[in-house]
């Protein structure tokens, strides 16, 4: 009999995380190509339960230093703010 091999609790939480994701964006695409808004109201109801599923994984492994973020400094945080300001002033 052949051994399987078994998943680390990181791994798990982190394919969870990335399907979490994938899930989004379906809806996200359903959402924006639907034209009946009973739907596209389930779909956006159904993408908040996601983006609440994603924030739970991510602190969870966050917590357990399996997901570090890098904290922006003041200048980075104001380049992209204007960076997407600038672009929002051209599609006006």
């Amino acid at each position: 009999m052949a051994h399987q091999p078994s998943f680390t609790e990181k791994e798990l939480m982190y394919d969870l995380l990335m399907s979490e994701k994938q899930v989004s964006s379906a809806y996200t695409v359903g959402i924006t190509e639907s034209s009946c808004a009973n739907l596209r109201n389930l779909l956006v109801r159904c993408e908040e339960n996601v983006f609440k599923t994603q924030e739970d994984l991510f602190n969870a492994m966050n917590q357990r230093g399996w997901y570090p973020i890098k904290k922006a400094s003041v200048q980075d945080v104001q380049m992209t703010k204007d960076k997407y300001n600038q672009i929002k002033n051209e599609l006006n």
